[in-house]
């Protein structure tokens, strides 16, 4: 019995850690906020260190000992990682990333540090080309598609007048013949 209940303890830590990931999908050229926050009240910003890295390795934005810091950044989010700082006694330390690229795809990490606690969270982003892209790579299909609609608007007009014409042609011809039919 105490051994069923330990493993329905450890298996709600384990899924609660899990649960902790988010997944996100973002488009080329546009932004997307990448949530991380503390649970954490009574926050002193001198005493918190968040570390924001992508796949592992490439620093996208550090804030040390309260202060923001890009010191170590990568080239390529230079401009493109903002912060909240407004929001950082709140515990909320999540970066916006603008101008998105293919190159962003894949899974982000926020470590904080604090003085009596640390937390990792793990975002998964996923970039899709955005529809403005996609019209201005491909402006065959678009004509493509505009010339279906006009081919099939012309052939409508000229079919249904001459359906009209060829249904009073025959409703007279049958008639004209109902009318000197021999009785």
């Amino acid at each position: 019995m105490i051994i069923g209940w330990c493993f329905i303890c450890i298996f709600a830590v384990v899924i609660n850690e899990v649960s902790l990931d988010v997944t996100l999908v973002g488009f080329t050229g546009s932004s997307v906020v990448l949530p991380c926050s503390s649970t954490e009240y009574d926050l002193e910003l001198q005493d918190i260190n968040v570390f924001w890295r992508h796949n592992g390795s490439e620093t996208i934005y550090d804030l040390i000992s309260g202060k923001d810091s890009v010191a170590g950044q990568n080239p390529r989010y230079k401009n493109r990682a903002q912060t909240f700082p407004d929001e950082y006694l709140r515990g909320n330390f999540s970066i916006k990333l603008i101008n998105l690229t293919h190159a962003d795809a894949g899974e982000f990490v926020c470590l904080i540090i604090h003085s009596s606690d640390s937390k990792q969270e793990t975002v998964l982003l996923f970039i899709n080309e955005s529809t403005v892209e996609k019209r201005k790579n491909s402006t065959e299909p678009a004509e493509t598609e505009s010339d279906q609609r006009n081919v099939l608007l012309i052939c409508v007009c000229i079919l249904v007048p001459v359906i009209i014409f060829l249904s009073i042609a025959c409703f007279m011809i049958h008639c004209r013949k109902r009318t000197s039919a021999p009785l």
